[in-house]
Order: C-alpha cells, then sequence, then structure tokens
C-alpha cells in the first residue's frame, strides 16, 4: 500500500508572472512533512495540471522527490486522456524516483469501458511502478464503473483507486468486490469517515492543503469533527483549487493566483471563505511563521 490516511492534493504555487514558485513550494513541502502528512500527490488536478506544460511537470516531480529525500511518499499525478504521453510522463517519473502514480481516467474523449481497461493496462505493462486509479466523473465525462475497477484490480501493480464518483453505493461495491490489498481513498474531503467505515484507507484531500494535521488525524483515526463540514464545503464555492489557494493566501503562505482559464473568487465568495476560515478558529497570516 502506497499509504494509509491522508494524502495531499497539493497546490502549485506561482510567482506574481504565474510562473512555478520554487521556493515556496519548498516550504510547503517540508511544512506537510512536519505536520504528518502521509503523502503528497504532486501535479494532480489541485495543481492546475490542466494548465502545467510538460516541461513544469517534469520539473515539479523531479524538485518534490529531492527536497521530501523520502521523508514522505512522492505520488504524480501522470495521467491524461493520450495514452502515449502519460506513459512517457510516467517513466520520466520512474526515472527520478517517485513512489507512485495516480492516473485520472481519459477526459474529453471519452472512452467506453473497454477503452479505459486498455488504456491502464498499457500504462501499468508500460511502468513498474504502483498505479493509483483516479475516478472523477464531474470532471472527465466517464466513469470507471465497478466491473471495470475488479478488472483492473487484477493488475499486479494497479493498487488502488482515488473514487471521486459521489455515489457510495458504487464505492462499496469497489471494496466489497477488490482483493482487500487494494486500497480504496475518498477523493472527496466530505466522504472519508463514510468510505473509511466500509473499508477505505483514507483520503487524497483538498482540506489537507490547509489543515493537514486534523485531516490526517480524521483519516487515520475516523474521528469525525463536524466543525469541519463548512470548511469542506466552502473550500468548493468555485472550482477548485481557485478556493483553497485564496486561503492559503490569507493564511500567510504566498501560494499565488490561479491561472487562466481559473479566475480569482468573487468578493461575495471571498468573505464567505474568510468567515468560515474564522468561525473555524483560522486567521489571517496564523501560517506566516511557516515561511
Amino acid at each position: 500500500m502506497l499509504f494509509k490516511g491522508s494524502g495531499v492534493a497539493l497546490i502549485t504555487p506561482f510567482n506574481e508572472q504565474l510562473e512555478v514558485d520554487f521556493n515556496m513550494l519548498k516550504k510547503l513541502i517540508l511544512w506537510h512533512i512536519k505536520m504528518k502528512t502521509d503523502a503528497l500527490i504532486i501535479c494532480g488536478t489541485t495543481a492546475e495540471s490542466a494548465t502545467l506544460t510538460t516541461k513544469e511537470k517534469k520539473q515539479i516531480l523531479a524538485f518534490a522527490v529531492d527536497v521530501s529525500n523520502h521523508q514522505i511518499p512522492i505520488i504524480g499525478g501522470t495521467g491524461s486522456n493520450n495514452t502515449a504521453q502519460s506513459i512517457e510522463l510516467s517513466l520520466y517519473a520512474k526515472a527520478i524516483g517517485v513512489d507512485g502514480l495516480l492516473l485520472v481516467t481519459p477526459y474529453y474523449n471519452k472512452p467506453t469501458q473497454r477503452g479505459l481497461i486498455a488504456h491502464y493496462k498499457a500504462i501499468a505493462s508500460s511502468v513498474d511502478l504502483p498505479i493509483i486509479l483516479y475516478n472523477v466523473p464531474s470532471r472527465t465525462g466517464v466513469n470507471l464503473e465497478v466491473e471495470t475497477v475488479v478488472e483492473l484490480s487484477k493488475v499486479k501493480n494497479i493498487v488502488a483507486i482515488k473514487e471521486a464518483s459521489h455515489d457510495i453505493n458504487q464505492i462499496k461495491k469497489i471494496i466489497e468486490q477488490t482483493p482487500n490489498d487494494f486500497a480504496v481513498y475518498s477523493g472527496n474531503d466530505d466522504q472519508t469517515v463514510a468510505i473509511n467505515q466500509l473499508g477505505g484507507q483514507g483520503i487524497i484531500s483538498v482540506t489537507a492543503n490547509i489543515l493537514p494535521t486534523l485531516v490526517h488525524t480524521l483519516a487515520t483515526t475516523n474521528h469525525c469533527d463536524k466543525n469541519l463540514d463548512q470548511i469542506n464545503q466552502v473550500l468548493f464555492i468555485e472550482s477548485n483549487p481557485v478556493p483553497v489557494k485564496a486561503a492559503l493566501n490569507y493564511l500567510g503562505f504566498n501560494v499565488g493566483s490561479v491561472r487562466l482559464p481559473l479566475v480569482e473568487l468573487t468578493e461575495e465568495h471571498n468573505k464567505i471563505l474568510i468567515d468560515a476560515l474564522n468561525a473555524f478558529g483560522l486567521k489571517e497570516n496564523d501560517y506566516a511563521d511557516f515561511n
């Protein structure tokens, strides 16, 4: 198993020119190690992978491996809707020492279930690294059906799934029908406890970007914190990662803006976000001392 508990879907910090801010990225990685995050997911959706170039992804992955220095598992988001491109980036990730891969279902071209199986098997047979499937139909337009996941779980190095379908019945069936050593991670912060109670192994989390220790505790003990519900909701008041980057900036990590076509929170939504953070006990520049 790559990890158990809380894997943070790490944001990508940008400077004023919207270039990758590697100094801030280093601070975030070291902070998460200190705060007991269980794994770092690099270049995933929350990292704005859709607007990162292949060169940037390679630089970020290599940098994360170097900075983490084996203190925490590094899982690279190397999936795309181009199988050959996914294989190329996955091979690079393997060469630089990434611990595992997160592979989103191909988006836009809408493959059939047979196509999804062929896609994942092609990558798995090309790259000898543990693979986490990533099912997020709301973003990709395709759903990894239960039977498809069961079939893919038979592949030696396909070891887990990040399930963000919000379909708890589907997730329950996946847990029941896949091998005991096949890990199921919640892909939605508001379902962590529910999925763990069914036999899941934790969360790949957006909220952990701002509350890493709390999400780690939640994901490893199933101790439900009802006060977290409002934070989980407000971090999706607009498209992820717009709210979570705004929250990090407010709390004292200068992670910069988002790249187009994403734009900053509206004034109204920013106020709602700050009110929710304050109600939770988080104040402006609370994390400034970590910089």
